[in-house]
């Protein structure tokens, strides 16, 4: 590839993650008017499938896109997933029903999947031979696209508010339409990226175990607790489910001609603590994401649009890290970018611990500020430092893996998290659980929201634990991550 279409290449992927990520994040503001249109009697409690549908079939997928990638070719994988997302958004837009948009959900979650993991690959692949720079390859692609990933984390709901106010919810989806057709229309004339001569056989019996693993294990972190206690036979039987799946998908990758996630990749320092590094990074990042917002709205009374304009200076910090991240590359290495940011959340997280009901406002700035500074230099290292390590034939897999890891964290994350607070409100608060909260008045309602923000404080300490595990486990990573 020339030069001009590297450079275009890269700013496909840039856009195809901001649409990923979006959409990831976008429904959860639009909840409301999307039920008042569609089902106004029992939409409410379809809310909970509408927005894990798309995080169920991305999960589904991730390791089999990674194998298809180190099979077929990362460009075909890269425009079937674009396409798949674009077709699921159509639908999305078009239902007429809660169980319509639910399916469609899932639909584009099937490619929502590819979009985010396919397209690190694709960026890794536009590093010519020879280039160090990562003129659109590993090195400044992967930190400028976890960038844009961040900003589209953090903008995504205020996004959505927007569009369901001033327009309609259906254009949340719509608007993906142009956007995403002018990527997939470059991506078939522009992109040149290198096939695998040989021929692979693909684990599609591993696939549909790792799928029935991250599928059993996200239903019973979005349901215990919350839809189900956690002693419920159903629970307990998606947790034997998702214990059964893993074992049976860890015996198929021993027993496997092409496993679908090579155990072997474990056996790399660099690779096995890039997994095990993002996988708390994704718990810890979904610990500050939840429940900042509910202390905002619940303890602070701040309407849900507003809410989500107090990630803004998240966004903010990731960009700010982005932007300097270059000239500091010259003289850090990527382990050094990872120890610094695992550091800079921890402290954040740690700060945000000491949040009380009447705590200034810009102090809660502040402190999300300076968590966007960590994840900021964060997000992208680790995968260039997987992708680095891992031997080329599993590009693929190795860089999916990641994006597997981080999704797992966010499920056990929520799972820990909602326990934790439950259990100290119910143990300080009146009424017995978060959701009485709402029917309290006077002198139980302070209380009430007190027990929350105490069990808050306990959820971002649990955080800040996590984030310094992570810190400890960079300082392990290999001399040679740079």
């Amino acid at each position: 590839m020339s030069a001009g279409q590297v450079k275009i290449g890269f700013a496909l992927c840039l856009v195809t993650i901001l649409l990923a990520v979006l959409d990831t994040n976008i429904v959860s503001a639009a909840t409301v008017p999307i039920v008042r249109d569609l089902d106004p009697v029992h939409g409410v409690d379809k809310i909970p499938w509408l927005i894990s549908s798309f995080a169920l079939a991305s999960a589904a997928v991730l390791p089999l896109y990674g194998k298809l990638c180190d099979t077929i070719g990362a460009k075909k994988v890269f425009v079937g997933a674009i396409a798949t997302f674009l077709v699921g958004s159509a639908l999305c837009g078009a239902a007429q029903s809660m169980g319509e948009l639910i399916a469609a959900r899932a639909v584009q979650g099937v490619g929502g999947g590819g979009l985010m993991s396919v397209t690190m690959v694709v960026l890794a692949q536009l590093k010519g031979p020879g280039d160090e720079d990562g003129g659109g390859g590993r090195g400044k692609g992967g930190s400028i696209g976890g960038i844009v990933a961040g900003a589209g984390m953090a903008l995504g709901p205020w996004i959505g508010g927007t569009l369901a106010d001033h327009a309609s919810w259906r254009w949340i989806f719509y608007v993906n339409l142009p956007v995403g057709l002018a990527v997939l229309a470059t991506a078939v004339v522009v992109l040149r990226l290198p096939v695998t001569p040989v021929r692979h056989r693909i684990d599609y019996l591993g696939a549909a175990l790792a799928a029935a693993f991250s599928v059993s294990l996200l239903l019973m972190t979005e349901w215990g607790g919350k839809d189900y206690a956690w002693s419920s036979p159903v629970i307990i039987g998606l947790a034997i489910a998702s214990v059964a799946a893993l074992a049976l998908f860890l015996r198929r990758q021993t027993t496997a001609a092409e496993p679908i996630l090579p155990l072997s990749m474990f056996k790399v320092p660099a690779v096995r603590l890039g997994f095990a590094i993002q996988g708390l990074v994704g718990a810890a990042m979904m610990g500050t994401l939840v429940y900042v917002m509910i202390y905002l709205q619940v303890v602070r009374g701040i309407e849900a649009t507003s809410a989500g304009l107090y990630l803004i200076p998240m966004a903010i910090g990731m960009t700010a890290v982005g932007l300097g991240s270059e000239r500091l590359g010259a003289r850090w290495s990527q382990k050094t970018f990872v120890l610094t940011g695992t550091v800079a959340a921890t402290a954040a997280l740690g700060l945000l611990a000491t949040t009380q009901v009447s705590t200034n406002l810009w102090q809660i700035r502040a402190e999300l500020l300076l968590m966007g500074m960590g994840f900021g230099l964060l997000i992208g290292q680790l995968i260039q430092i997987v992708q680095a390590a891992a031997p080329a034939r599993q590009l693929g897999v190795a860089t999916t893996g990641v994006r597997f890891f981080q999704t797992l964290g966010n499920a056990l994350g929520a799972a820990v998290f909602g326990t934790i607070l439950s259990r100290v409100y119910e143990s300080k608060g009146p009424g017995g659980s978060t959701s009485a909260l709402r029917t309290l008045h006077g002198p139980s309602h302070a209380s009430g929201v007190h027990a929350l923000t105490t069990g808050m404080d306990v959820v971002f300490v649990v955080g800040a634990v996590l984030m310094a595990a992570a810190a400890y486990l960079a300082t392990r990573l290999p001399r040679t991550a740079v």
